[in-house]
């Protein structure tokens, strides 16, 4: 009688977009929450959250996990802002505060589709050297590793995560739309990525209004299209431009659109967007 065959374990990639910025020392939490736009505080050690970095007028300069390492220590891991420039952009405000900001170069992020082994949700887990994060949704099981060692390149898994980002509405915003977008307009409530409880912070007031006027008037969008739209593409009802594309991965593309519309929209180029329900499970 032959043992039954043993599931071979999921094959990790790494996700080359994806840096590591770390803000150390003991101002580092106050720091992190009079800066970003989730309430930081609410975090214990071994907990991460969305979060962001807004403009004073309440657009979105980086969007990225936030991980409480210990009481002085944060990752941000970032998807797609290039963490350098981050880094020097929020050295600008550290002022007398006890901290340093640092690009961590020397760790990776590597993916993989199957379970966690013990993350869950907003726990990290440490598994040997690696931080695990829970990135799993209604799409499917996911996890992501923070390592010292990158996994091998895989262009296929890589381009179906990317996918699963924005099928669950984590845009992946590249340069050209940093800086353009409120939360409200990419939906960011849907992650829990944002406070409008807390303290001040950049762009707080314009978040704040907005939420308690009911003003949001624009949201995100998924659509499926033969198409492979860029970031900025200008999606049309009928004769009338109504919104853009903010982020794309094939078969996929995230829009801000009118949160009440009625004719189905297309590209510029005639090209059909046909939407989708955004998945749910991401939220942290």
């Amino acid at each position: 009688m032959h043992d039954k065959p043993q599931a071979a374990p999921a094959r990790e990639f790494r996700l080359p977009s994806h840096e590591v910025l770390a803000i150390i020392g003991r101002d580092a939490a106050a720091f992190a929450q009079a800066q970003f736009m989730n309430d930081v505080a609410a975090l214990g050690d071994g907990q991460w959250q969305w979060n962001g970095w807004l403009t004073p007028k309440g657009r979105v300069l980086a969007l990225f996990a936030l991980l409480r390492i210990d009481a002085e220590t944060l990752w941000l891991l970032l998807p797609d802002a290039d963490a350098a420039e981050l880094a020097d952009a929020l050295r600008r405000y550290v002022f007398r505060s006890k901290l340093k900001i640092e690009v961590r170069g020397d760790l990776h992020a590597n993916g993989g589709f199957d379970a966690p082994a013990q993350a869950r949700g907003p726990a990290w887990a440490r598994i040997g050297d690696a931080v695990e994060l829970d990135m799993s949704g209604d799409g499917g099981p996911r996890r992501l590793r923070i390592d010292a060692a990158p996994a091998d390149d895989d262009a296929t898994a890589l381009a179906r995560w990317d996918a699963a980002d924005l099928a669950h509405g984590l845009p992946r915003l590249p340069a050209s739309q940093a800086g353009q977008w409120t939360p409200q307009q990419l939906s960011l409530e849907r992650l829990r990525a944002f406070s409008v409880k807390k303290g001040c912070y950049p762009g707080q007031e314009i978040v704040a209004r907005t939420h308690f006027l009911g003003q949001a008037k624009r949201g995100l969008a998924l659509f499926e299209t033969d198409a492979a739209p860029a970031a900025g593409a200008e999606v049309f009802e009928d004769t009338r431009a109504v919104g853009s594309i903010v982020a794309s991965a094939a078969p996929l593309a995230l829009a801000v659109l009118p949160v009440e519309r009625g004719a189905p929209v297309r590209l510029a180029d005639g090209a059909a967007l046909h939407e989708r329900p955004l998945a749910n499970g991401l939220a942290r």
